[in-house]
């Protein structure tokens, strides 16, 4: 089996080639170059962070898919990637037409897929460095994946009111939706929820002690209340230093 590390760098080059390849005359070079900054930004913090804190093979393998899609998508623009088109080449049938549907629906596969690739990455990080266990080693990776979902159409939103035009509407790609944002975020909540009741049913399966754990990490850890009586010990304890 390949070495972590080695892995890693593996998938970090193919990534690298592919992201090159579709840097060349992308559909709108504005919307390309706004759509890599937090790309940029990630793979950043992943090449900072791979020697202290290395990864599973499944969790770079996860987020390299994601990252692909996200480059093809900013290559087209989201709203344009042309995978009807692909499938009718492929099978002389439109996709679109099959599933009813009037819009392209690229974007909210790849929402879809945000939650679906990169909450267990997410739960690994919730395992390993705040050692989450039990029910908080799967509601963490959901709630994390929704807020930072919630966070992305802020991004969005102040995009488009900083750039506006065309630009701010290709980044943000609602195709007219009002309730996009809301889509969006439900997509990334159904594909985490997907990809954490896949862990879990794994784990019921292969930990023996998956219960006890589970019922152990709802159980009370500290029976004093906190707030203001937590505020009243740390001034008694800092008067008494």
């Amino acid at each position: 089996m390949i070495a972590h590390r080695r892995y890693f760098l593996i998938l970090s080059v193919l990534y690298l080639a592919l992201w090159i390849l579709l840097a060349i005359d992308p559909h709108d070079r504005l919307d390309w170059a706004l759509e890599n900054v937090l790309v940029m930004l990630a793979a950043v913090a992943l090449f900072l962070t791979y020697k202290r804190l290395l990864l599973s093979r499944v969790s770079y393998t996860l987020i390299f898919l994601f990252m692909c899609l996200h480059a093809i998508g900013a290559h087209w623009t989201y709203s344009l990637v042309p995978y009807d088109e692909a499938f009718v080449t492929l099978t002389g049938h439109s996709f679109d037409a099959w599933m009813g549907w009037e819009r392209n629906h690229y974007d909210r596969f790849v929402h879809l897929a945000y939650g679906l690739l990169l909450a267990y990455p997410i739960r690994e990080l919730f395992l390993r460095v705040a050692e989450a266990k039990g029910f908080w080693g799967y509601f963490l990776p959901v709630v994390l994946t929704m807020a930072a979902s919630m966070f992305y159409e802020l991004i969005e939103w102040a995009a488009a009111e900083v750039f506006g035009g065309d630009l701010g509407i290709a980044f943000v790609g609602a195709q007219g939706d009002v309730w996009d944002a809301q889509k969006d975020m439900s997509l990334a909540t159904v594909g985490a929820l997907i990809a954490m009741g896949v862990t879990a049913f794994i784990n019921i399966n292969l930990q023996k002690d998956f219960a006890r754990e589970w019922s152990e990490s709802l159980r009370v850890k500290r029976q004093k209340p906190l707030g203001e009586d937590e505020i009243v010990r740390l001034l008694n304890d800092r008067n008494e230093d």
